[in-house]
């Protein structure tokens, strides 16, 4: 099938797993609903004009609408470090589900329990994972996992003198508020911070 007839379902697809309704994307990307809708069925012709403020918004790039589906596998993102902690994605900045390799180290500085929606499934690479999960205060060594409802209050540092190498796996409620911040949502494909983990 063409490329081009991929784009309006893709767009559409794009912005469902960012959890935004029409109105709402329309508004950040500064067109009307009417347009954005044409676009997702089919019935107006994208060009870079309408597509540019769309994909920043959704923090993705034009090809990413375009791409075939034999396109290079690797993930190219580039990682972040900031508040003690290096942030490395797995997966792109598109996909279903979110997955970072994050380095705590033992000198970030505490930070209070968060509480939001949404799921996270993480596993301890190296080190040791200090993780408060409501009353609970665990220690994670290397080769554990945890899974846990983030609408319960959590806080993850290193424990130790040495930093924790740990793979997070988010779903996109999760992955939005772990990683993602109004301000920087310009940013396509940039890592955002405004819950603890990454501040």
């Amino acid at each position: 099938m063409d490329e081009l007839t991929q784009l309006g379902p893709r767009l559409r697809a794009a912005r469902q797993r960012r959890g935004m309704t029409l109105e709402n994307l329309a508004g950040r990307a500064g067109m009307s609903v009417s347009t954005l809708s044409r676009l997702e069925s089919g019935k107006r012709q994208a060009s870079l004009e309408l597509l540019l403020p769309l994909t920043r918004q959704l923090g993705i790039r034009v090809d990413d609408l375009l791409a075939p589906p034999t396109r290079d596998p690797r993930v190219h993102r580039t990682p972040v470090t900031r508040g003690g902690m290096t942030i490395a994605p797995l997966t792109r900045a598109e996909s279903d589900v979110r997955a970072f390799k994050i380095t705590y180290r033992p000198d970030a500085p505490a930070r209070e329990p968060q509480v939001h929606d949404g799921h996270e499934w993480l596993y301890v690479l190296s080190g040791k994972l200090s993780l408060e999960l409501g009353e609970q205060h665990l220690t994670l060594e290397p080769g554990e996992a945890a899974e846990f409802d983030t609408t319960v209050p959590h806080r993850m540092r290193a424990a130790g003198a040495h930093p924790v190498e740990v793979i997070s796996i988010f779903n996109a409620a999760g992955e939005r508020v772990h990683v993602h911040s109004p301000a920087s949502a310009q940013q396509s494909g940039e890592i955002r911070s405004e819950h603890g983990h990454t501040d």
